[in-house]
Parts: structure tokens; sequence; C-alpha cells
């Protein structure tokens, strides 16, 4: 989907993506000097917008860029995307960084516009609540070596981007990260959550991991509905390690099973039936947010 032909935004105006250009002076570019959101929609549903954008909106303020744009007017830009690209699973992608400017200096320039750039992409079908179909992750570990203000969504991911290559260069999928006293932060582009004794475990939200939607939207279904106990709470390593059930949690994943860490089975090494629950629980409720 994502080719040269596609309909994208870019300040204010639709264009094929090959029209699309954006100066090399622009800070998004020289410093990743911006924020980002990736939505998911479903066959025009989106999922969880209000909160990517209301997310989207604390780390532009947490780093000083002024935009005045309201959800609707972000909901305009998401609904013509969808329209002008085919109406598909899409994920839709938007960055705004701080602008242009005529030279580069590491101060924040004043008086410069935000660029804002928008696009759609093909995503997979959405997530089943299906043993047999679910992908089943494996994954690695290691120290988190990224920097320490990982709560807001930055464009600047060269952290995350070089612990996810430590997964793919390991043959496995993800690479979760634990910080230097051995306490579970999160995966380089997830959240993560265990499971031990049917209860739901997941890392308080601090300054160490991302405020995720779907682990957001995921906690508050469950609480709802009442079958499981759920806590936030910090997490060893070594309970990583002794879990009945292991997930990893994004927009793009929805809730995804991990067999395996660092070459060992997790529990029964096999979908667990926690797991089933809490997607179909899911599934359920996902496009009531």
């Amino acid at each position: 989907m994502a080719d040269a032909n596609n309909i994208v935004f870019l300040d204010g105006q639709f264009m094929p993506m090959s029209e699309a250009k954006i100066s090399p002076m622009d800070r998004g570019f020289l410093f990743g000097d911006g924020i980002y959101e990736v939505v998911p929609s479903y066959q025009a549903k989106l999922v969880g917008f209000e909160l990517h954008i209301q997310r989207m909106q604390i780390g532009l303020d947490a780093i000083g860029i002024e935009l005045k744009m309201a959800v609707n007017d972000w909901r305009d830009i998401a609904q013509n995307l969808i329209e002008k690209n085919g109406r598909g699973d899409l994920g839709l992608y938007f960055h705004v960084s701080r602008g242009a400017d005529m030279k580069r200096f590491h101060a924040f320039p004043e008086n410069i516009q935000p660029t804002v750039f928008a696009y759609a992409f093909s995503i997979p079908a959405a997530t089943l609540a299906d043993k047999q179909k679910v992908k089943q992750y494996r994954v690695t570990s290691t120290e988190d070596l990224r920097w320490k203000r990982c709560q807001i969504k930055s464009t600047s991911l060269l952290g995350n981007v070089m612990h996810f290559q430590q997964s793919q260069e390991a043959g496995v999928d993800e690479t979760i990260l634990y910080n230097q006293h051995n306490e579970l932060t999160e995966a380089s582009a997830c959240n993560v959550f265990i499971v031990k004794n049917e209860v739901v475990v997941t890392p308080p939200l601090d300054n160490q991991l991302l405020p995720g939607i779907t682990r957001n939207m995921l906690l508050d279904i469950l609480r709802k509905d009442g079958t499981l106990q759920v806590q936030e709470r910090v997490i060893s390593m070594a309970e990583v390690h002794a879990a009945d059930e292991l997930w990893l949690t994004s927009s793009s994943k929805d809730i995804a099973p991990v067999v395996e860490l660092d070459g060992q089975p997790i529990g029964t090494g096999s979908v667990g039936d926690i797991w089933l629950l809490a997607q179909t629980l899911y599934c359920a409720n996902k496009h009531t947010y």
C-alpha cells in the first residue's frame, strides 16, 4: 500500500506521496525533534483515536511545540486518508516536527511553523482470539540503554531501533528491556505484561516506559470486566522468566503472546488460556475507545 501514488497529508494539503517534500533543514530531520502517533483502523473503524491524539498533545506540550489543532482536525485528516487510500486495514501515521529554521542550532528556534505529516499504510487484519491462528512471539532481553524520557513518544527512535535490531540479529521478534535494577521496563516497540497464577501484571507508568494506548485500554477493559485480577507494580526479570504467560501489547499487535524468552519457554511454551480470555475481551471492546 505504501507506494508513491498513496495520498498523504503534508502541511494542510493532500497529495501523492511522490510529491511530498520536506526541507533538509527541518528539525525533525536534523534532530529527531518531533512527536508521532500510529493509529490502527480496520475497515475504516479507528481504534483508540482520541486516546492517541491526547497522548500526542501531551508529547507536544512536553517538548514545547505549539500546534493549534483539535481532535476533530486530526480526525478529518484520518478519515480523508482512509477514504483516499482504500478503506482497508490501515495504520495511520501522524508526525509533527518543530519545523524548519534557516540554520542548525540546538536551542529551540522561535517563530517557525511546525511540520505536520500523515500517511496511511497497510496493516495485517485484526488479531483474533484464536490460539491456533495468533502469531506466537519469541523474544530476547537486554538492559535498557535508551534515554530517560521514554514516556514521550518522540520521533528520536535510534535507541529503540538499536534494541529492536538486536532481536532481528538474534532471529527473534522483539527485545524485552530491563533497568539497572534488573526490573522490567518495556520492549523496544511494545509494552509488556506477565501473568502469574491468573493475575495480570504490568509495570507502572513512569519515565522508563511509554504509556501505550493498547496497554491502557486493556487495563481498563480487564478491570471493568472483573474476571481477572490486575496489578501495576514493579516486576523483576526473575518474575518475567518464571511467568505463566508473557504478552506484548501495541497498537499494531493488540495482545501478542510470547512463548519463548532468551531461548527458554514461557510457561508451557504455548499460547495460554488467560491470553485467550484477555484477547476475547479486547476484541469485543476495542472499538468503544
